[in-house]
């Protein structure tokens, strides 16, 4: 997570930043319950494709806040290829955040992991090694439809 993130507003954050305006966030309401997701998705081009993981704090039941980062030119040889970068950028971007987050951050929160793959489509025979991949991390997660860190707020910037 040492790239720069942008926030929902569009202002570049460091990961300090970051982890500041999650935690003012949350103190804000501290009496909600916190959801803190990390998903990415992709657009191909070409011979390569460009990727966008997000990190999401839903403030469950009152909205939330987002940060994404864009990867741009990586080259992909198919869509398993594709599939399979975005969880590996989730993954280490869930891993590196959730240790600076149980750092520094007080409240309670829940962590998930969210991927763009689903039991529909060209994905679905991708699931079982994805999600395998997730659990070998030990991350709750989630696919479509209810991975929307990942196929609504990745995929906006992608």
């Amino acid at each position: 997570m040492s790239d720069l993130f942008f926030g929902n507003d569009g202002r570049r954050l460091s990961q300090e930043e970051i982890v500041s305006q999650i935690h003012d966030y949350m103190l804000q309401k501290p009496q909600y319950a916190y959801k803190i997701i990390v998903g990415s998705d992709s657009q191909p081009l070409g011979e390569t494709a460009d990727f966008v993981t997000a990190i999401v704090v839903h403030r469950v039941g009152n909205g939330g806040i987002y940060f994404w980062k864009r990867m741009a030119g990586t080259r992909v040889f198919n869509l398993r290829d594709r599939i399979l970068k975005e969880v590996m950028f989730s993954l280490e971007t869930a891993v590196e955040i959730l240790k600076v987050l149980k750092e520094n951050i007080s409240i309670k929160f829940d962590f998930e992991v969210h991927v763009d793959v689903g039991a529909n489509g060209k994905t679905s025979e991708l699931i079982s090694e994805v999600t395998g991949m997730i659990r070998a991390y030990n991350f709750p997660f989630k696919t479509k439809p209810e991975s929307y860190a990942a196929s609504s707020v990745a995929d906006k910037h992608a």
